[in-house]
C-alpha cells in the first residue's frame, strides 16, 4: 500500500511521448503485450507495454518507460503505473524495440535503471534493421558483472530463462517460442483463426469422408441391384 507521503506525490501516467518511432515499433510493442498476454492468460501474471515504471519512492522523476515487460505472481489487473516499491516486485524479463534515435536510450540508459532494480533478463530488436547487428539481442543480469550478452543456440534462438521462451528471428521476423515443446506464441487473433482454420479443414475432411462413404455405399446398392436372385446372399 501507499504510504501517506506518497500518496501526496504526483506520478503522471505519461511522459508525453510517443508510443514509438515508426509504425514498425509501435506495431511490435502492440504485437508483443497481445501474444504475452494470449501466452498468458488466465494465469496470475502481468504483462504491460510503454507503462510508466517508478523506482523510487517518493522521487517520481525517477521512472523508465519499457516497451514490453513481463512480472510474473503478479496480479494482472490493469494499472495506470507500475510502482515496484508497491508491488514489491520487479519485471522479470523487459523488451525493447529500439531504433538508430533510440539507440542510446535503449543501449546504455535503460539497461543501467534495469541492471540497478534487478531485472533479469532484456531484450533488443530492431524491427527495421536501423543500427542494431544481430538485430536481435538479448542480457542476462550476471551479479555485479551486470549485464552479459546471451548466446544463440546452435538453432540461433535466444533463451529466455525467465519466462521459459526462445526468441528468434524468422525473415528478419521476431517469433517467440514456448522453450520446452517449441510451439509457436500467437496472440489471441492468430490463435482464434487458427483454430477456425483447423475446424474448417476438419469439416471439409469429415465432409470427403462422407462423401466417399456415400458414393461407396450407392455403388454397393447398384451391384447388389443388377445381381441375379439367386447370386444375392
Amino acid at each position: 500500500m501507499s504510504s501517506v507521503h506518497d500518496q501526496a506525490i504526483d506520478y503522471p501516467d505519461t511522459d508525453g511521448q510517443p508510443m514509438g518511432e515508426t509504425d514498425w515499433h509501435i506495431d511490435w510493442t502492440l504485437r508483443l503485450r497481445d501474444i504475452l498476454k494470449q501466452f498468458y492468460r488466465d494465469q496470475r501474471v502481468y504483462v504491460a507495454s510503454d507503462l510508466l515504471l517508478y523506482y523510487h519512492e517518493g522521487v517520481p522523476r525517477d521512472f523508465v518507460v519499457p516497451d514490453g515487460f513481463v512480472v510474473l505472481n503478479c496480479d494482472p489487473r490493469r494499472r495506470r503505473t507500475f510502482k515496484i516499491w508497491e508491488e514489491k516486485l520487479v519485471p522479470n524479463a523487459v523488451f525493447e524495440f529500439t531504433s538508430a534515435s533510440t539507440r542510446r536510450n535503449d543501449d546504455v540508459f535503460k539497461p543501467r535503471i534495469y541492471a540497478a532494480i534487478g531485472v533479469p533478463e532484456y531484450f533488443l530488436y530492431d524491427p527495421v534493421g536501423d543500427y542494431l547487428s544481430p538485430r536481435l539481442q538479448g542480457y542476462r543480469l550476471a551479479g555485479t558483472d551486470g549485464y552479459v550478452r546471451i548466446e544463440p543456440d546452435a538453432h540461433d534462438r535466444l533463451h529466455c530463462e525467465q519466462l521459459g521462451l526462445t526468441l528468434e528471428l524468422v525473415d528478419g521476423e521476431l517469433l517467440l517460442r514456448h522453450a520446452i515443446n517449441g510451439d509457436v506464441l500467437l496472440t489471441e487473433a492468430d490463435a482464434n483463426a487458427r483454430e477456425a482454420e483447423i475446424a474448417k479443414r476438419e469439416a471439409l475432411r469429415l465432409e470427403e469422408r462422407n462423401s466417399t462413404m456415400e458414393a461407396e455405399l450407392q455403388r454397393l446398392r447398384e451391384e447388389l441391384g443388377k445381381r441375379p436372385d439367386n447370386e444375392l446372399p
